[in-house]
């Protein structure tokens, strides 16, 4: 065994007891993990979405220690529970189900590669473990505050670092990306994680709190810029007129809306007009399509038609798809879900994200705690542009997205039970 080898299970064991002993610190670990862990390659699957393998991040597998360590801390402390009850208990026990069982029939007529559907399906639930982790942990207002105060923290540390990258030139990513980047993963990311802040903003009651929000909100906005991830401008606008739904500053809020739409033109930075303006204006090549009188440019144009074929050849599997890496690489949500899992699974993927959006807007109209409610609200503003980025993008099980979303998500969930606790405990 080498070195490397060596203090990686070093530091994987001594992880394992540190999550035994504490899941607090061991959630603060993933927290910090969740955009400062290095990716690693492993396999090559030509022919399958994978295309260029199966892509592990350090913090996949400080997930699964912390995953075993947390799941054994639970059958030796019985009295700890399992999986607390949720409303999305069942959609998210029902998609996983759907997604095995369409990736192991897919197996079996030799559509999948079993070890590589494996490991994506197991990336899905690993996603949805930090959820229940969460659930399970917190028990009350205080720990929210610590572990959204982790989430900024992170959010603050990654957006300085796309920052550094705008001088070199180019499209900003998160670190560790590799040598390409995923800008789009990283708009992605900054887009929920403005959505939470502006939450915040609007429902504090304390000026310093809306500075430091706000504040936290403007620095992410400038690497979001920077992304140049069209699927992101696109899901920033439906953000922003959740904002406009959901908070009693309507009127304000759109006013600021329409003020941002009327000065963008004139302070977006050149990158950002040439990269909305290329979708439209790119010289005539091959490959390019044309919707009414405009020609798109060839990426959205491959986009697109990538769709057109994903749909044509789901009637092939119509019921369960092709399974989960079963078919060709899709770089948009919708189609892949479908393709990939069938009616069954799109409608199981559907459930979820009703589930998902009922618990975000059942909790907000039900509290009235200035934190809890800036928290949901902008939990469910960030669940709405996620919806719409996920037009263009993988976004629902890209680890860089998904592990923020599940833990506020996971936050999001305790709001009633806390706060039913607190009451009681008011009691006379």
């Amino acid at each position: 065994m080498s070195t490397v080898e060596t203090m990686a299970l070093a530091g994987g064991i001594l992880l394992f007891i540190i999550s035994f002993a504490s899941t607090q610190i061991a959630l603060y670990i993933l927290i910090c993990s969740m955009l400062l862990g290095p990716e690693l390659v492993v396999g090559a699957t030509a022919g399958t979405t994978l295309g260029r393998g199966v892509t592990l991040r350090v913090d996949d597998f400080i997930l699964v220690i912390i995953g075993f360590s947390w799941l054994a801390r639970m059958a030796i402390y019985k009295e700890l529970g399992f999986f607390l009850r949720t409303p999305l208990n069942k959609p998210i026990a029902l998609y996983i189900t759907v997604c095995l069982l369409s990736t192991f029939l897919g197996a079996l007529f030799g559509r999948v590669n079993l070890k590589t559907g494996f490991f994506f399906v197991l990336k899905y639930f690993e996603y949805m473990v930090v959820y229940f982790m969460v659930v399970n942990h917190v028990q009350d207002k205080k720990q929210i505050r610590y572990f959204l105060g982790a989430l900024l923290f992170t959010c603050v540390v990654v957006s300085f670092f796309g920052i550094s990258q705008i001088p070199g030139g180019g499209r900003v990513s998160a670190p560790f990306e590799g040598e390409v980047g995923e800008p789009n993963t990283f708009g992605g990311y900054l887009l929920f994680m403005m959505a939470v802040t502006i939450g915040l903003v609007l429902t504090s009651n304390l000026w310093r709190d809306r500075i430091i929000y706000g504040g936290i909100s403007t620095i992410a906005f400038i690497p979001f810029l920077f992304t140049q991830s069209r699927a992101s401008y696109l899901a920033f606008f439906p953000m922003l007129i959740a904002f406009v739904w959901l908070s009693e500053k309507r009127k304000l809020i759109l006013l600021f809306l329409l003020f941002i739409v009327a000065l963008l033109p004139l302070i977006a930075p050149q990158e950002v007009k040439d990269r909305v303006a290329y979708t439209f204006t790119q010289q005539s090549q091959r490959g390019q399509i044309q919707v009414g009188d405009v020609t798109l440019d060839t990426s959205t144009s491959a986009r697109l038609l990538s769709w057109e074929h994903a749909v044509g050849d789901a009637v092939n599997h119509p019921i369960l798809g092709f399974g989960v890496t079963g078919y060709e690489f899709l770089d948009a949500q919708y189609p892949r879900v479908l393709v990939e899992t069938g009616v069954v699974g799109m409608i199981s993927f559907l459930i979820l994200m009703w589930a998902i959006f009922k618990q975000g807007i059942t909790v907000f109209a039900q509290t009235d705690d200035p934190l809890h409610r800036g928290l949901s609200m902008g939990f469910l503003a960030g669940f709405i542009g996620l919806l719409v980025h996920a037009i263009g993008t993988n976004t629902f099980i890209i680890v860089r997205i998904m592990e923020p979303f599940w833990f506020v998500a996971g936050m999001v969930a305790m709001i009633p039970e806390l706060e039913t606790r607190n009451t009681i405990a008011e009691m006379p």
